[in-house]
């Protein structure tokens, strides 16, 4: 049967909403860490994109920093506002466009079996992590007018051991639950 007369936005729309709710939990689940708390941002917005895919991981990603932006408490530690979102960690919610991004890509490629599917997710949430570090790394060193290697020394290098187990842990879920969505 055609795939396409299944379609329903009312599905879309709760799949959307349920994915941002998810990133607010996890943006709320903190570890202090410096200046900059260990979330499980990182992990909801990769398991949102491999389990949505682009147009939906997208939209999720998009509504959930509009709902920063205009106020509501969304982003790590209750906060919100434009002041958060472009100010010198801000660059690393954006990045999660980048984030969300190769981890959809991953869910079309063509792997049946599970743990190749899972390494592709997994691949891609590496890749995906590497430019929203890059992305948001350069807009702190603009913010705070920093070198490279304090800005890697603060923002990056305390949380690549944290990431990869986000990660692993988020492609082995995607793996289990893309099953009970529809492609």
């Amino acid at each position: 049967m055609n795939q396409a007369k299944h379609k329903s936005p009312a599905r879309d729309i709760a799949e959307i909403g349920l994915s941002v709710a998810l990133i607010t939990v996890c943006a709320w689940i903190s570890i202090p860490v410096a200046q900059i708390p260990i979330t499980l941002q990182t992990f909801a917005v990769a398991l949102v994109g491999a389990l949505l895919g682009v147009r939906k991981g997208l939209v999720a990603v998009a509504v959930y920093v509009l709902m920063g932006l205009v106020g509501l408490p969304v982003f790590s530690s209750f906060r919100a506002g434009a002041a958060v979102l472009f100010g010198p960690t801000g660059g690393y919610i954006l990045g999660f466009f980048f984030l969300l991004l190769f981890p959809a890509l991953a869910k079309h490629l063509p792997l049946r079996r599970a743990w190749a599917r899972t390494g592709a997710f997994f691949s891609g949430m590496v890749v995906g992590e590497v430019v929203c570090y890059a992305f948001g790394t350069v807009w702190f060193m603009l913010m705070y007018r920093c070198s490279f290697e304090y800005a890697i020394s603060l923002c990056v290098l305390p949380y690549l051991l944290p990431d990869a187990v986000k990660f692993a842990v988020a492609a082995m879920l995607a793996v289990r639950l893309e099953k009970f969505l529809r492609k």
